[in-house]
């Protein structure tokens, strides 16, 4: 294996590291309180990078999404990739991913993801009907993928649906869902494009590995805030990082983060080459989620007092850990699920 970057996929990951460190700021962040940047998500299309995963691939995804999360920066960005772009592009027939890939890579089309709920009935003239509590990202959707009761996948407009805000522990512009006989058009068939998977156990392992990066970049980002507080506030005379209790508990954070990262990586690069993934996804997805965990409580811990202010950067990648960690499934959900497959013989070769 290699994770070495291809040129295209640095490329992309400065541009994205260059927009989101001089557009997602504080007083921004602030200003947009628990919605999204409209003005980032028009930096970010312009730039081409939704457009550009296309190209460099789920791994080059996760890249750049570590650049979101370092800055936690508000926009849909992997929402509208995981759900909208690679879905379709993976697993849509040549007419949907013709009419939907370049709106989707333009920006004016976003897609969020009701997954893995699968609380959706199907009617006998395709009709779509059921209620989905939350869906990451649907106040700024233009579309929706959900999963029906067999675990088929449906894109529904938006426009033909009901859509009530919610908030969650992250403003990620949050909804709850309703379709009452609503239409919706099928993606992909019982057997997906990806080395046989299922479109929606392809779609699912995707969104694990990319939601994982994400945490990888809020893990460092709260990492690196800490680094920086304790080697600037000092305590009777010296600062705190020249305590050894400091040092163990930003070590620990970054090993974790390591850990969070490379994981990310290696499910993301098989997913590139065709090679199985599935329990890889898992992996990556129980370390975001027990390690995230642990990080972001360290960077908060680290901070001190200074780190129970509501007000602080800090707490930012605090709220963003802890809902990463129950998104897509808890770390004893996820543990349960790669127990399973490794014990029915489903697991990577």
């Amino acid at each position: 294996m290699d994770f070495t970057p291809t040129e295209e996929q640095a490329a992309a990951r400065e541009l994205a590291a260059r927009i989101f460190g001089d557009l997602s700021t504080h007083e921004r962040l602030t200003a947009a309180g628990t919605g999204s940047d409209a003005e980032l998500w028009k930096a970010l299309c312009e730039a081409g990078l939704p457009a550009a995963i296309e190209d460099i691939g789920l791994l080059g995804l996760v890249l750049l999404l570590e650049e979101q999360g370092r800055t936690t920066a508000q926009v849909p960005f992997a929402a509208s990739c995981v759900y909208g772009l690679l879905a379709v592009s993976a697993n849509g027939s040549a007419e949907q991913r013709e009419r939907l890939l370049p709106a989707i890579g333009d920006g004016t089309v976003v897609v969020a993801g009701a997954l893995p709920e699968a609380a959706v009935r199907v009617g006998g003239s395709g009709e779509l009907s059921g209620v989905v509590p939350v869906v990451p990202w649907l106040r700024d959707a233009t579309h929706v993928l959900v999963a029906d009761d067999e675990h088929s996948l449906w894109l529904v407009r938006t426009v033909d649906a009901q859509c009530e805000p919610v908030e969650l522990t992250a403003p990620w512009s949050a909804g709850r869902l309703t379709l009452d006989s609503t239409p919706g058009e099928r993606l992909g068939g019982p057997e997906g494009d990806v080395e046989g998977i299922g479109a929606y156990d392809d779609v699912l392992a995707t969104a694990r590995t990319a939601f994982a990066g994400l945490q990888a970049g809020v893990c460092a980002g709260s990492v690196a805030r800490a680094v920086d507080h304790t080697n600037t506030r000092e305590q009777f005379g010296r600062p705190l990082a020249t305590k050894q209790g400091v040092q163990l508990r930003a070590a620990d954070a970054y090993m974790d983060t390591e850990a969070i990262r490379v994981t990310a990586y290696e499910a993301a690069w098989r997913r590139d080459e065709g090679l199985n993934y599935a329990t890889h996804a898992l992996t990556a997805a129980w370390w975001a989620s027990e390690a995230g965990s642990r990080v972001v409580h360290a960077g908060q811990h680290l901070h001190g007092g200074m780190g129970a202010d509501l007000d602080h950067p800090v707490h930012r990648h605090f709220l963003w850990g802890r809902q990463l960690d129950a998104y897509l499934g808890c770390g004893s959900e996820v543990l349960q699920e790669l127990g399973e497959l490794i014990v029915h013989g489903e697991g990577d070769a």
